[in-house]
């Protein structure tokens, strides 16, 4: 399981108290080898994610390569979905991205 926080920069203000920098996300590119599925009731990015990676954890991937702003793990029916195929290469541009910072 993929943990998206182990790069995030953890800080602490002059009064000790320990926080952790917001996350960047990367653009995530178009690909050939990119997945298309058209949601159906009860879809969920969780649940896509588990189905398509095997890690529940990822379904951020999905959700920003749909330009979801949506404040919920599920996901309305009827639509097109991309499902990016290298996951891999989206979590070093993560980990590039807030290392970095």
């Amino acid at each position: 399981m993929a943990n998206r926080y182990r790069d995030t920069k953890r800080l602490k203000t002059s009064d000790g108290i320990e926080y952790i920098t917001n996350s960047i996300y990367p653009d995530i590119p178009l690909s050939d080898q990119d997945y298309y599925v058209i949601s159906t009731g009860g879809d969920r990015y969780d649940n896509l994610a588990q189905q398509f990676y095997s890690d529940h954890t990822l379904w951020w991937i999905i959700a920003m390569a749909n330009n979801s702003e949506r404040a919920s793990l599920i996901v309305e029916p009827g639509i097109q979905l991309r499902i990016p195929a290298d996951k891999d290469r989206i979590l070093q541009l993560y980990r590039d991205i807030n290392k970095s910072r």
